[in-house]
């Protein structure tokens, strides 16, 4: 799933960007569908490029790596359906506005629709979810990457980013790690708490 149509070439990257929009294009994918079994093993080879002792971003690949081999496409589809598809209230919301406003579709989407249409992006047809889904803002980040790595494209970042996915993504981590009768979806937790920690310093930093 992408609720972002891309309209720009993409510039030459730093290696350091193109590892960020690697991290969002992976956090992307993990929550847009049930993984199957071809991307359970392209995390495998993101294990190997990133999967270290030595740090928690590190960790968290190595952690993530062992669900991936744990995991089957059938059990996936079935806990992914259960956690965030179920009829109602899902057991875990992927939707900023659930956790900025208390409701889904509430002022926090109007705004993140203002911000995309100001940066030239618009709607997938087709895509059922609203935009403020964390996959595609995770999308969004990967597209503002490849599209801006100057200087007024790193500050169209950290304005994305400080408006629509840092005010609650670390509720969202405590939600997958508490996420009940699961297996694989917990342990993606700490890949996100890791990365947007590391995302929010850099930020800081500008």
């Amino acid at each position: 799933m992408s609720a972002v149509l891309e309209r720009n070439a993409v510039p030459v990257l730093s290696e350091e960007d193109r590892a960020r929009a690697e991290h969002y294009a992976v956090l992307s994918r993990l929550f847009a569908a049930p993984a199957d079994a071809e991307f359970l093993a392209m995390l495998n080879g993101f294990v190997r490029n990133f999967g270290s002792s030595q740090s928690a971003l590190g960790q968290a690949w190595l952690v993530l790596g062992d669900a991936a081999r744990e995991a089957t496409p059938e059990a996936l589809e079935e806990e992914y359906t259960r956690l965030f598809l179920t009829i109602g209230r899902p057991e875990v919301m992927l939707f900023g506005s659930f956790y900025l406003a208390g409701f889904l579709m509430e002022e926090p989407v109007v705004e993140l629709r203002d911000d995309l249409a100001k940066l030239g992006l618009g709607r997938r047809m087709g895509i059922m979810e609203s935009e403020d889904h964390f996959a595609a803002l995770s999308d969004v980040m990967r597209h503002l990457i490849l599209t801006g790595p100057d200087a007024a494209g790193l500050e169209r970042q950290k304005a994305f980013f400080a408006a629509h996915i840092e005010p609650w993504v670390d509720r969202l981590s405590d939600a997958l790690e508490q996420a009940p009768d699961a297996c694989f979806y917990p342990r993606t937790a700490a890949l996100v708490r890791a990365f947007f920690d590391i995302e929010r310093l850099a930020f800081d930093m500008l």
